[in-house]
């Protein structure tokens, strides 16, 4: 599947993603303040994480999609945006992302993040989109209020970073 914006590619991955994906993801700065992403981020890693994306898309009816941002002027993935549970019967999904940290602050996840919900309510007809953050993520926070994401209510020592092994908060949102 593959989704386009003014600047952005967002597609499934391919093995010849591996040393972008794993470039961009292996820095703690980026892995910290997300569950499921290891630090160190290794070669073996990103082998399995492409070959669990490749079943996904062979699903029928499809629960995950995991899109990799690209830039539509360079080569490789600079990050990935995804929805996860999606849940046809209820209208329902949860979002999550991450980005190089190379590229923050250049709205680049504003963008993408904007298309897939644009996916999610238009093509899938989905009614609304679940997202959380860690509390001391100020970014990811402040992209998710901007979206118009409403916050609510924070879940108190939910989860653990896979990158960090330490226990967070977890502010939880819904659009």
């Amino acid at each position: 599947m593959r989704l386009t914006t003014k600047r952005l590619i967002l597609r499934d991955l391919t093995m010849k993603d591996k040393e972008s994906l794993i470039k961009n993801i292996n820095n703690i700065k980026v892995s910290r303040y997300t569950a499921l992403i290891p630090y160190p981020y290794t070669k073996k890693d990103s082998e399995w994480w492409i070959k669990e994306c490749k079943k996904e898309i062979k699903k029928k009816p499809r629960k995950n999609y995991n899109f990799n941002i690209q830039l539509k002027t360079k080569k490789g993935i600079i990050g990935a945006i995804g929805l996860s549970k999606v849940d046809k019967f209820n209208g329902t999904a949860t979002i999550g992302y991450w980005l190089g940290e190379n590229y923050w602050r250049q709205g680049i996840m504003t963008e993408a993040l904007r298309e897939v919900l644009n996916f999610a309510f238009n093509k899938l007809r989905l009614r609304r989109i679940n997202i959380s953050a860690f509390p001391r993520n100020n970014g990811s926070n402040g992209l998710i209020k901007k979206m118009d994401f409403k916050f609510e209510g924070k879940r108190r020592k939910n989860i653990r970073s896979k990158a960090t092994k330490k226990i967070h908060d977890e502010n939880i949102y819904g659009l």
